[in-house]
């Protein structure tokens, strides 16, 4: 019995505790029950964004509702298309196209010019055109844009080959065109000239680093497809009147936003896209940055609406069965847009195509898309299907000299334009913060970041879970629930022996528990007479969400959810400013009198952003501010281009209006700064390194 009753104390001991590195032996300090309300701790983020979205989506629905008459729809379609435009920055002013044919292979029935055009100066598209060469067709033919999707060979790919293969066979010329970061243009070249990122990851990477500046991914590839529509239009074998568009994948997203923006496209059939926004957050989640408009939600910007915008111009969508694009949300954009397109007496001009089959630009599609185009450009209502092809070889499909636009002497990438652009803000930013009155820019900063003040937001619910006895202090497990959704997990080291002297809030990249440690930085200051807040902010520690996709290693475990917020048009600085905000409240109000002398405000790693934001919009609720290991400045991950795991504090047009450093200086000698990094992680000695 002795034995069993010893086996028994020693794993109930062990039951509580945990062993830190050193050894030590450490209570469990975990908060958070295995599920609250019934949601994993790490899911918390994702199912409070989904709700929100799930609101929008009924608001959308109800709004969608009230489109009754041919003018109310035209009223809607011009506001969409200025708010569509405005969320990704607007769009470059045209410049010369400086078109070049660099080559021409030749196939029965067509030829294939191999094209350079600038589509902002020095920034380079590499396409293939496809050209009718049969005596059945006679020019000028109708032109149809192929914008490409996520392939690494892009243009050169058979799918896509084909496609304008097919088009000319049909009399038709198709166009096919790289986007950036496929095929001939990466836009950062490593060893041996290839390029150090593609396809996705590559557009979230300049995705991140744009939205500082107010614009996206998307910017750069709408722009390259409206340019590809001038090039069309500008080429003797092509009808200038007669502009159709199809892609599929990415290209049926890129697609999507043309056939909205562009009035010149008159058919169009994106291809495995169109879904609906809350079926795809409901089951992939966001996809990469080139597909995520800031705010699109917020002000209304679903699925169906790419479709509406252009009404009553033709459109077919492109679906497949299986596909990770949800199919009964295609259905849902589909009925959606057929009951608009009726309303204003055009019905017969949306239609859909299903393939039962997976994720792809298959025949069934292709031949939909043709025959589409045929029908609406043509005057053709007839069966088409695809020949055989001779596909041309990878040499063949090259335009460049050397296989990369920015081999090009002179060649801008959308790292440079962006960089072009941040070198004007620096100086805008510097007259803002020089000749206006510092509240009106703080008040500026409060509503580009998303924080509401202080007074306006409620105090939180608090519970106590457990109570943890050290000698000359307790730790107290806390759950404060700042909203409905929301639990932030906390320690509060309260001194016993005598009032406290002080109150800290602690927050921290690698949660609470990365200073809670026996003897550790938490422990000293409780032992010091502080009353101490540690706090996990929201999905920070207990609730941080770890997920493999696209978004690892560089954009972080938890990018799925950031993007969605960003499409809800919420960033995380923003909602972990009032995080910190309302925990630095709740601790003063721990202490009487406190208050008045102010929270000291420690914050470690990426929370730093957020920490820094709280308290230059709040200075009178800190006594000091000590912030280590934080970025140095949103523009050091522009001029820097690479750069890891910023997405999580990304603030969407910030640097049109204030940088970090802009900040900080706000709050003088009340805040130090210890050991920035850059945006790859990497520390520097100070601040201005």
């Amino acid at each position: 019995m002795c034995k069993h009753a010893s086996i028994l104390l020693i794993a109930i001991f062990f039951l509580g505790c945990t062993v830190n590195r050193s050894g030590a032996q450490e209570v469990n300090l975990r908060v958070l029950p295995e599920k609250i309300n019934g949601v994993l701790p790490k899911s918390m983020m994702k199912t409070y964004l989904l709700r929100i979205a799930d609101e929008q989506w009924q608001k959308w629905k109800d709004d969608y509702e009230n489109l009754k008459t041919p003018e109310q729809i035209i009223a809607y379609q011009k506001q969409l298309r200025e708010k569509f435009i405005d969320a990704i920055g607007g769009l470059p002013e045209r410049t010369p196209l400086n078109p070049q044919v660099t080559g021409v292979v030749q196939r029965e029935g067509y030829r294939v010019e191999k094209v350079i055009f600038e589509s902002q100066p020095k920034h380079y598209v590499t396409a293939l055109m496809f050209i009718p060469e049969s005596p059945k067709y006679h020019p000028p033919y109708p032109g149809v844009l192929i914008p490409c999707g996520h392939s690494k060979t892009s243009k050169a790919c058979p799918f896509y080959q084909i496609q304008g293969a097919a088009m000319a066979l049909h009399g038709m010329v198709g166009l096919v065109f790289d986007p950036i970061n496929h095929a001939e243009r990466g836009q950062v070249l490593g060893k041996n000239n290839k390029p150090r990122l593609d396809s996705v990851k590559a557009h979230t990477m300049i995705g991140v680093s744009s939205t500082f500046l107010g614009r996206n991914t998307a910017r750069f590839v709408i722009w390259d497809g409206i340019r590809a529509i001038d090039y069309l239009q500008s080429h003797p074998a092509v009808d200038p009147k007669r502009i159709g568009c199809t892609g599929n994948s990415g290209g049926g997203a890129q697609t999507a936003y043309l056939m909205a923006l562009d009035k010149r496209i008159y058919a169009a059939a994106p291809s495995c896209y169109i879904t609906t926004f809350n079926k795809l957050l409901h089951t992939r989640g966001c996809q990469n940055s080139n597909q995520d408009i800031f705010g699109q939600l917020a002000f209304g910007m679903e699925h169906a609406d790419y479709i509406m915008m252009r009404a009553p111009k033709p459109t077919l969508i492109c679906a497949a069965t299986k596909d990770f694009f949800n199919i009964e949300g295609t259905w849902e954009s589909f009925r959606f847009a057929k009951r608009l397109y009726g309303r204003l007496g055009f019905a017969e001009r949306v239609d859909l195509v299903e393939n039962g089959d997976k994720h792809g630009y298959r025949l069934l599609l292709r031949e939909g898309a043709a025959r589409w185009m045929s029908r609406w450009l043509l005057g053709r209502d007839e069966a088409i299907t695809e020949p055989e092809i001779q596909l041309l070889h990878k040499e063949e499909t090259l335009c460049t000299p050397n296989g990369q636009v920015m081999l090009i002497k002179g060649a801008r990438s959308t790292y440079d334009l962006n960089e072009d652009y941040e070198n004007q803000l620096v100086e805008k930013r510097r007259e803002l913060w020089s000749g206006t009155d510092r509240n009106q820019m703080l008040q500026r900063v409060r509503r580009i970041a998303g924080i509401q003040q202080l007074n306006e937001l409620p105090q939180p619910q608090v519970e106590q879970v457990d109570t943890i006895k050290r000698e000359g202090f307790r730790i107290e497990k806390l759950i404060l629930k700042p909203e409905p959704g929301i639990y932030l997990p906390a320690l509060k080291y309260v001194p016993e022996k005598s009032k406290p002297r002080g109150v800290t809030l602690y927050v921290n990249e690698d949660g609470k528990q990365a200073g809670a440690a026996l003897d550790g930085p938490l422990e000293k200051l409780a032992r010091n007479g502080q009353l101490v807040l540690a706090v996990d902010l929201r999905g920070n520690g207990e609730t941080r969400k770890y997920e493999k996709s696209f978004c690892l290693p560089h954009f972080g475990g938890d990018g799925r959810e950031v993007l969605m917020a960003y499409v809800l048009g919420h960033s995380y600085v923003g909602m972990r400013a009032e995080d910190v905000l309302v925990c630095a409240r709740y601790a003063a109000e721990q202490v009487p009198g406190q208050k008045n002398k102010g929270v000291r405000l420690i914050a470690i790693g990426n929370i730093g952003v957020p920490a820094l934001h709280a308290a230059t919009l709040e200075p009178n609720l800190f006594a000091s501010v000590k912030i280590q290991g934080m970025l140095v400045s949103w523009s050091n991950i522009i001029h820097g281009r690479f750069h890891f795991n910023q997405l999580i504090n990304n603030v969407h047009g910030a640097l049109t209006t204030y940088d970090l450093p802009d900040l900080a200086a706000t709050l003088g000698d009340k805040i130090t700064i210890e050991q920035p990094v850059n945006s790859m992680g990497k520390t520097l000695y100070s601040a201005h390194d």
